[in-house]
């Protein structure tokens, strides 16, 4: 397939108002405690060796998922799973930070989430499914008047890529480069298309992950038990152990997107991307019919600054993080 239909990810430089034009809502930050994270439980180590990147059977061209290459990976550890609201809210008690959708009053929430699903008044032109919404943070995930305290073990969503950047700083860690994911998927596969093989999810009995099951976007069946986000420990892990690869939430990586084609029609596809950071992995809105995008290779881009209810991230380490801090709290 040479030509793709646009992901579904909004882009706050392309759509959203600029910073101080927002309704800046006071939004209370009385959260109850938050426990420790424990490392020692919440990493998998990852060996080094031959890692591949990209495939030779792209489905989407203009996204340069192609080609398929091979190089050398020096080892290292990653989060088992995407960065929880739970340890995103114990960076926040500890640090006081502010998230970029909360300095700028608003973020990207699918419409169908909203009460008014008709008002198209702050809709994004090229996905009318994606609403701005004044208030919609991080721990007000679909506005002023929801919460994360039924939603402390999902994912994390409303992270700007500078966001997840101040956590990995705080965290003692860093975010993956396009490489480093993508050999993590795989769970010592190879070359296959999702973390568990080849097999393509279904409408009905293969449901390895969360995407969508239905018509996208009207309508969506949760067949796999998700409207929206899951738990980030759910569905059956990788080789590796790491769970929700795929589905669920993009994941911010550390890479520039770069065009590498000289052709025409891919540089037209990627208009003012420039410093637009690579995501990986789809989401819960993902449909083969529109983003067959809950694919290893598959990739899209974004503005650094943009936030929406369907990208989190994950970590990784250059050292063993369990060990690292019990070694920092030795006497």
């Amino acid at each position: 397939m040479t030509n793709g239909k646009t992901c579904c990810s909004p882009s706050r430089a392309e759509n959203a108002p600029s910073e101080g034009s927002g309704n800046h809502l006071a939004i209370p930050a009385s959260l109850p405690p938050a426990d420790p994270i424990d490392r020692s439980v919440s990493v998998c180590f990852i060996p080094g060796g031959t890692s591949f990147i990209g495939t030779d059977s792209p489905l989407f061209a203009v996204d340069e998922e192609a080609p398929f290459r091979a190089g050398k990976m020096k080892s290292f550890w990653i989060d088992k799973h995407a960065v929880t609201n739970h340890q995103f809210r114990m960076f926040v008690q500890e640090t006081g930070y502010q998230t970029e959708a909360e300095k700028f009053g608003n973020s990207f929430v699918f419409y169908d989430f909203l009460e008014d699903k008709k008002d198209k008044g702050e809709a994004v032109a090229a996905a009318p499914w994606w609403r701005m919404v004044d208030g919609a943070c991080w721990k007000h995930p679909l506005g002023p008047q929801s919460d994360i305290s039924s939603l402390l073990a999902h994912p994390v969503v409303h992270i700007s890529w500078h966001d997840a950047v101040a956590f990995a700083d705080w965290a003692g860690g860093r975010l993956p480069t396009e490489a480093e994911w993508e050999h993590a998927a795989r769970g010592g596969l190879g070359d296959v298309r999702y973390p568990w093989g080849d097999d393509a999810p279904d409408e009905k009995n293969h449901l390895p992950c969360n995407i969508w099951q239905g018509t996208f976007p009207e309508h969506n069946t949760a067949q796999d038990g998700y409207a929206a986000t899951a738990p980030a420990v759910s569905f059956a892990p990788n080789g590796y152990g790491i769970f929700n690869m795929v589905g669920n939430v993009w994941e911010w990586t550390a890479q520039n997107f770069k065009i590498r084609s000289l052709k025409k029609s891919v540089r037209l596809a990627h208009p003012d991307k420039k410093g637009f950071k690579i995501c990986k992995g789809g989401s819960y809105l993902c449909h083969e019919s529109y983003c067959h995008r809950y694919r290893i290779a598959a990739r899209t881009a974004n503005s650094p600054d943009s936030s929406t209810g369907h990208t989190g991230f994950r970590l990784v380490y250059d050292k063993d993080p369990y060990e690292t801090n019990a070694a920092s709290q030795q006497p």
